[in-house]
């Protein structure tokens, strides 16, 4: 079982802590309107999108695929009254370096169908679908 931990700081910011004592800043202090940390839901958006990474980029590099750069933009609709459930997440993987389409889609869906968690979860629940694009 994994185990984080959360510590209230201030107002409506707190400090996350990972298994491995990483920690990233959540929220915003008392003082501020605007948030000094991650907002809650993007970090349900930005693990979908690191945990498929993640996969992704060790199957490519298992393939030896050249990659030379990866941004993934993961978006997620919500619903305009509270609790704002997601309804839907879409990930778009931008690739750069001269790897083959074929071996970047196959990557995508072993990772998406097979060793993600966090999409696996997110899918119990709600739509989440992907594209790629590869830049030289």
């Amino acid at each position: 079982m994994k185990t984080i931990t959360l510590r209230w700081v201030d107002g409506q910011m707190m400090v996350g802590t990972d298994s491995g004592n990483h920690s990233v800043v959540i929220g915003k202090s008392s003082d501020s309107d605007s948030f000094q940390g991650m907002k809650p839901a993007d970090l349900l958006l930005m693990a979908a999108a690191s945990c498929a990474t993640w996969d992704i980029i060790e199957i490519l590099q298992k393939q030896r695929e050249p990659i030379q750069d990866v941004k993934v933009e993961c978006s997620g609709e919500q619903q305009q009254d509270p609790p704002w459930t997601f309804t839907r997440v879409h990930v778009h993987y931008i690739f750069k370096g001269p790897v083959k389409m074929e071996k970047v889609e196959k990557a995508i869906r072993l990772s998406e169908d097979k060793y993600c968690s966090v999409i696996s979860t997110l899918r119990l629940g709600i739509p989440v679908t992907s594209d790629f694009e590869v830049v030289e």
